[in-house]
């Protein structure tokens, strides 16, 4: 069984709502330290109240793409704050439909700076060492299926998803050599949010490819919270698909 201690420090991104709250919530439940962020202090409080440790569950009010190039900065703060980290799970994200005729590239750049630059200024971060906890330290990436079986309207999301994969392979060479690792996972259509409301149109009636239905928040969190944990300590540079088989 995956179990964790409160002095593992593990920073979740996107921690109020879907994905990234149902990883706070289970890394919190096996006896992790977290520190949650996420722009909505409703929410992310609203999560809090959930968790089984409040006493081992920090929040942080952050708009990750306010300003990108200080996020290592901000890492550093958090470090000072509240200890060297175990691991690092970036689950914010956003998604958006629209087809190429109607793409201006400021929109999309809106998509990339949380989808892609933001991660990545997270994870130089997270690799410097004087911030994470050293050997066995370990990052998790949300990307997406969308990154490798792409669809009508989802040009930027696609985009920036499948440049996330790739740069996170890379970063894992790098850092492969201080045995910290990073990892990525691509979930299909999961019931978070922001597939069911923001990509509600894009939805209808796709459930029917899936054999067992779509996704839960917990089918993916299990992933997530397995590749930061020491069970995976010899997996690095990978891409999980989470599909129920579609692919």
């Amino acid at each position: 069984m995956i179990s964790f201690n409160k002095e593992q420090i593990f920073i979740v991104t996107g921690a109020s709502s879907g994905l990234g709250e149902g990883t706070a919530l289970l890394l919190n439940e096996l006896g992790a330290t977290v520190v949650g962020i996420a722009r909505n202090a409703e929410r992310l409080n609203a999560m809090k109240a959930k968790c089984k440790y409040p006493e081992n569950m920090y929040l942080e009010i952050k708009d990750l793409t306010e300003d990108i190039d200080g996020l290592p900065a901000y890492m550093k703060e958090l470090k000072n704050k509240y200890g060297k980290f175990q691991g690092l799970a970036y689950c914010a994200g956003i998604v958006e439909v629209k087809p190429l005729q109607l793409l201006t590239s400021h929109e999309m750049k809106k998509l990339f700076d949380i989808n892609y630059f933001a991660p990545i200024m997270m994870a130089k971060g997270f690799a410097d060492r004087r911030i994470n906890n050293g050997a066995g330290a370990s990052a998790v990436f949300i990307s997406s299926l969308s990154s490798i079986s792409c669809s009508r309207g989802m040009i930027t999301y696609s985009g920036a998803k499948a440049a996330l994969s790739s740069s996170i392979k890379a970063i894992a060479k790098e850092c492969a050599p201080y045995k910290i690792r990073f990892n990525c996972v691509s979930p299909s259509d999961i019931k978070t949010p922001m597939v069911l409301n923001d990509a509600a149109e894009f939805m209808k009636d796709k459930e029917k490819i899936y054999p067992m239905g779509y996704g839960d928040v917990e089918d993916v969190a299990n992933m997530i919270v397995f590749l930061l944990s020491d069970r995976a300590k010899w997996i690095a540079s990978q891409n999980y698909i989470i599909d129920c088989g579609v692919m």
